[in-house]
């Protein structure tokens, strides 16, 4: 793996309160193989060259303990938002293990994005950091249908198996719940994908699904998802040029609807869906726990 320099790897987050609470964000990789045709890390506005190849950042552990020295307030840190952090090198490399043992360490929370089981492989100090700080794991999951799910996805585990993932945390004591995002307008946009990703949660006892019913759609972006359209789904593309021309958020024609029937749902099967609540409802109060653990 090829290893780029970086003067920094942890970053204030200027809204972490509206995006799961988190108060940091952290990328250990650059780039990302799970080949999503959707991915919104591609555009230009990143400055990720070749995208699909995954390199490490030189001296990364080092500079990240620098890091969680200097910041007073030990709050959660968000992993995995630009490019998952269980990706296939991380099963050689451990960066992502490595840094897990440094929060603990130094007493902070975690956020982790991940479409990946290798998630599993860290369990051992998930459990052991949800017992100190807050820890909240979200597992994209965009397709019901495996067979969807690996051709919009298909560098990655298929949908049915991140379910077990999201099954074997809650197992472990450790919240976790879905990110059903992108919903792509005339692909998964539809009550019965959306409904049946519901009802698979609440098997898996997710405790959260969260939406917006749409994608982005910008530069580099545009045409990589264009190009996957044309290879799957032939005569898509003419139908998003005439409805999105050249908007960056293309809501589903059919938002308004499905948002009624997923609410619907999830407040049947006790599953929360709003931002705040899922901040609320994982969020420790870590200064009474610190005063208990003392006693």
């Amino acid at each position: 793996m090829e290893h780029i320099k970086t003067k920094t790897v942890l970053s204030k987050c200027k809204y972490g309160n509206e995006w799961y609470g988190i108060d940091y964000a952290m990328n250990l990789y650059r780039g990302c193989s799970h080949g999503c045709i959707y991915c919104d890390s591609r555009s230009n506005c990143y400055r990720i060259e070749d995208f699909d190849r995954v390199r490490g950042k030189e001296h990364v552990l080092g500079i990240l303990e620098k890091e969680l020295r200097r910041y007073y307030d030990h709050g959660v840190v968000g992993i995995g938002a630009m490019s998952d952090t269980y990706n296939p090198m991380e099963a050689v490399y451990e960066y992502t293990r490595d840094a897990l043992k440094l929060l603990l360490r130094y007493d902070y929370g975690v956020s982790i994005d991940t479409k990946s089981d290798l998630i599993l492989r860290d369990l051992d100090l998930l459990k052991q950091m949800n017992e100190r700080n807050n820890v909240i794991v979200k597992v994209t999951i965009t397709c019901a249908d495996d067979a969807l799910s690996l051709i919009v996805e298909p560098n990655v585990c298929a949908s049915s198996r991140r379910f077990e993932i999201i099954k074997e945390l809650r197992k472990a004591g450790i919240y976790a719940g879905i990110m059903m995002n992108p919903i792509l307008p005339y692909v998964n946009d539809d009550e019965e994908n959306i409904l049946a990703i519901v009802q698979k949660a609440h098997a898996a006892d997710a405790k959260f699904i969260h939406t917006y019913m749409g994608m982005t759609l910008r530069e580099n972006q545009r045409d990589y998802y264009y190009q996957k359209l044309n290879a799957y789904f032939p005569g898509l593309v003419e139908r998003y040029e005439q409805r999105f021309e050249n908007r960056y958020l293309c809501k589903s024609e059919y938002a308004t609807e499905l948002g009624k029937c997923f609410r619907k749902a999830c407040k049947e099967c006790g599953i929360l869906y709003r931002m705040q609540d899922i901040i609320r409802d994982y969020k420790k109060d870590i200064v009474r726990m610190k005063q208990m653990s003392l006693f």
